[in-house]
C-alpha cells in the first residue's frame, strides 16, 4: 500500500511570502476605502442603485467566475 505522505506533490517555489499577502491585503483595503469614497460622492439616485439592487451580487458572481476561470487556465506544473 502506498504511503499517503508520499503521494503528496512538493510544495510549489511559487506560494506567496508574507510581503506578498500584506501586498495584495493592502490592495483590497484601499479598493474597498476607494469604492466606499466613490459611492458617497455619487448622486441620491446613483447610490440608491448601489443599495437597493442585487449589484454586489452581480459584482461578486463576475469576481469569483474570473477567479475560477483563471485557476483553470493555469498552467499545470
Amino acid at each position: 500500500m502506498a504511503d499517503p505522505a508520499s503521494d503528496r506533490r512538493p510544495a510549489s517555489s511559487r506560494q506567496p511570502g508574507v510581503r506578498e499577502v500584506l501586498l495584495v491585503a493592502a490592495i483590497v483595503v484601499v479598493a474597498v476605502l476607494a469604492a466606499a469614497a466613490l459611492t458617497a460622492v455619487l448622486p441620491r439616485d446613483a447610490q440608491a442603485v448601489v443599495f437597493h439592487t442585487p449589484l454586489l451580487i452581480g459584482v461578486l458572481v463576475l469576481g469569483t467566475a474570473i477567479v475560477l476561470w483563471r485557476i483553470l487556465r493555469a498552467p499545470s506544473t
